[in-house]
């Protein structure tokens, strides 16, 4: 399908065009053919009128747990520790694929009814959340999250549970979809683990050529008991093990220090901020600037809903922006920019995906802002009310992989009707039967 956004203002992140005034984004099938401000010949199968609109690269969102939309609000008021061990494990244990699967559907309609195009996913029962992701239609990195708490000396990849379930995740999702969905190795952190596993994650995304997904120094707590174990922080114990030789994402990144962020820089290691999380669990704040200054690629992730409590990125990239600059009293700490870059084109990067940026060749992963709200009007600097002004309910269309699949509250790839009795009626049933 061919389709034409015409007279649009269009933020591409494309730094030889940052913002065109009365442009025309030409789309063909899954990518953007042409970006300009003459209307192209031809004919389309739709034309959109953009006018009081602006078309933006659509968000790519680099850290989740899709499924924990049912933990909405669960558990709030303790420290991540506290949190995991006393609400959030416990409940996770009740699951299966019929209650994920209802979870990642109702995460998937949240994140796209806010302009998400692309995400990575840590999380249980994958190969579930994979079959979700397919139908949405939009992009996924997806990965276990590999856990192992046995004693070293007993480790055997044919006994360890998140081994088998990276090698059956990788066979059958692996490239699905002509790409749409990734798989990545991934270790769900230090303190979950141990270097057996460590090491034959690395080797593995070493052999298949996959990314890497960790939880990395999110707390004070997990940052020094790792010093104290090993005598080194998480970021170099890892790398010692070889798990960054492919770069790889490292989410939160709160308590990284000056030598991580050189050796983060030096491996091509992501750093996933995210704000809101970080703070509601009150485990501190990521030194973004200092990061982006080290040359570390710096992208936003909303981290599980239980811990946000949402999945709209725009919320993280305006704390993003904000955050910083109270914390160093510097009203540049982080331009409006840069926030929006660690949303669109600096995820990209991350997750090995050629989009991010409105540019012919690029896939057509955008979104249509309606720049009409009241909270949008009026418009000095597209940019800074995007960062500052923009909510995810200002999302008029999303349209992903070349696809449209959500346009003015109405969702084309999903059944949001049953999404909510699949929710309401087995899998919240399931995991809090007293409720």
């Amino acid at each position: 399908m061919s389709v034409l956004f015409a007279n649009v203002t269009a933020v591409t992140m494309d730094p030889t065009q940052p913002v065109l005034e009365n442009a025309f984004v030409a789309v063909e099938g899954t990518k953007i053919v042409s970006v300009g401000t003459v209307r192209p010949e031809g004919t389309f199968d739709r034309v959109v009128e953009g006018k009081g609109k602006v078309l933006m690269p659509g968000l790519v969102n680099c850290h989740t747990h899709v499924p924990m939309t049912l933990m909405r609000g669960y558990g709030g008021g303790h420290d991540l520790q506290h949190w995991l061990n006393d609400f959030i494990f416990p409940a996770e244990a009740k699951l299966d694929d019929r209650a994920v699967a209802a979870g990642a559907a109702l995460g998937l309609a949240e994140m796209i009814a806010s302009g998400t195009t692309c995400i990575a996913d840590m999380y249980m029962h994958t190969g579930t959340i994979a079959q979700e992701i397919m139908k949405a239609g939009i992009s996924a990195n997806l990965s276990c999250g590999g856990v192992y708490f046995g004693a070293p000396e007993d480790f055997s990849p044919e006994k360890c549970n998140d081994c088998r379930n990276q090698q059956e995740l990788t066979e059958q999702w692996h490239g699905a979809g002509n790409g749409q969905i990734l798989v990545d190795a991934s270790i769900h952190a230090e303190y979950t683990s141990n270097p057996p596993l460590w090491q034959w994650m690395a080797d593995y995304a070493a052999q298949h050529k996959l990314g890497m997904q960790v939880h990395i120094s999110e707390t004070r707590l997990e940052h020094e008991s790792c010093l104290e174990k090993y005598g080194k922080t998480p970021v170099a114990l890892l790398d010692q093990y070889g798990v960054w030789e492919r770069g790889g994402t490292a989410a939160h990144c709160v308590w990284v220090t000056d030598e991580d962020m050189a050796l983060m820089a030096q491996k091509h290691i992501t750093a996933v901020h995210n704000p809101v999380s970080n703070l509601k669990l009150g485990s501190g704040v990521a030194r973004v600037p200092q990061l982006l200054k080290a040359g570390v690629n710096v992208t936003l992730g909303t981290d599980g809903v239980s811990s946000n409590n949402n999945t709209d990125l725009f919320e993280e990239i305006k704390l993003a922006a904000i955050l910083h600059k109270g914390v160093q009293h510097d009203p540049m700490a982080v331009t409006a920019h840069e926030a929006l870059a660690m949303a669109t084109v600096n995820g990209a990067r991350a997750l090995g995906r050629d989009t991010g940026v409105i540019a012919p060749g690029k896939l057509a992963d955008l979104i249509l802002v309606d720049f009409s709200a009241p909270n949008l009007m009026p418009c000095h600097d597209v940019e800074e009310n995007l960062v500052y002004a923009a909510r995810g309910s200002n999302v008029e269309m999303n349209m992903a992989r070349g696809q449209v699949i959500y346009e003015k509250g109405e969702f084309f790839t999903l059944d949001l009707e049953r999404i909510r009795y699949e929710v309401e009626h087995y899998a919240l049933p399931k995991i809090f039967p007293q409720a």
